[in-house]
């Protein structure tokens, strides 16, 4: 792939990915997609014949390639399942002239409570140009004046679009949801502070080991089936999370926390609960409660 173009590399990536999920591919898609003459398309074609011939089989009488029986990923072998599964949910393609295009037939739950968008390119401006923010913000706490942050990183929960941030009103990293930002403005005459960076924000970059066991309430029926889905080694599925933000995980993912695995209807449980001990946000796991030690 290092012999072609960024822009070649691009077409052919979708070629393969267009073979693989759908089963069929023109040069008509080419054209399509990627806004490019029909000899254009023509050349992509004949150089994935050349590369990865034995992927796809010609139609002569509907008049397009068909993925073939040998199929085996050239180009896309070592694209991360997510991105996979991201282009086939979401559509494929960043243009903001058209929808993008959805390949396959897929209906999902509305996931995320957006922010503005200006608020949204506000954030992510100061972030991109180490910049301070100065914010209006909508707090559970009550606390609703105005404040100063350091924003570093956008998160998303599976519910929520955050940012994690260094607030100077509480001189702590915190997170903060966007959906509540009343206003954002960009203080481009203020400077952050070594003390404020990402470098030093400790549970952002302490790394977690969460270990996710089968729910011991549930049947072995159950338990089997919840082996199989998380792919589960030695009856555990090991993710590691960074510190920050190991509670939204085990809230999405519906994990029990409690010390006696006493909460219903959750597919799995935390066999390693020491490791939320010293997590800032713990309590907000389902069921967490911090050991007494003695």
């Amino acid at each position: 792939m290092t012999e072609h173009t960024q822009s070649q590399r691009e077409r052919l990536n979708y070629l393969e990915f267009r073979l693989s999920f759908t089963g069929q591919v023109t040069r008509a898609d080419l054209i399509k997609r990627f806004g490019i003459s029909e000899a254009a398309a023509t050349r992509d074609l004949a150089i994935y014949r050349d590369e990865a011939g034995s992927n796809l089989e010609f139609d002569t009488v509907a008049k397009f390639y068909r993925v073939s029986r040998h199929f085996s990923c050239f180009y896309l072998q070592d694209v991360d399942t997510t991105q996979l599964i991201r282009a086939i949910v979401h559509g494929i393609g960043n243009d903001f002239g058209s929808e993008p295009e959805l390949l396959v037939p897929c209906e999902l739950p509305p996931s995320m409570q957006f922010p503005a968008a200006d608020v949204l390119a506000t954030v992510s401006r100061a972030i991109c140009q180490n910049a301070v923010l100065r914010i209006e913000y909508h707090s559970a706490s009550g606390d609703h004046g105005p404040r100063e942050i350091v924003p570093l990183s956008l998160v998303g929960t599976g519910l929520k679009l955050m940012v994690r941030a260094y607030c100077r009103r509480k001189n702590t990293f915190s997170d903060f949801v966007l959906a509540r930002f009343k206003t954002a403005e960009v203080i481009w005459d203020a400077v952050p502070s070594a003390a404020e960076s990402k470098e030093n924000d400790d549970e952002w970059n302490r790394m977690l080991k969460l270990e996710l066991m089968p729910h011991p309430a549930e049947s072995p029926e159950k338990n089997a089936m919840t082996k199989q889905e998380f792919q589960m080694v030695d009856g555990v599925h090991v993710l590691r999370v960074r510190a920050a933000l190991a509670v939204y995980v085990l809230r999405l993912w519906n994990v029990d926390c409690s010390p006696k695995r006493s909460i219903a209807n959750m597919p799995l449980c935390l066999r390693n609960l020491m490791a939320l001990h010293d997590v800032e946000n713990a309590h907000l796991a389902p069921g967490y409660q911090k050991p007494q030690l003695n």
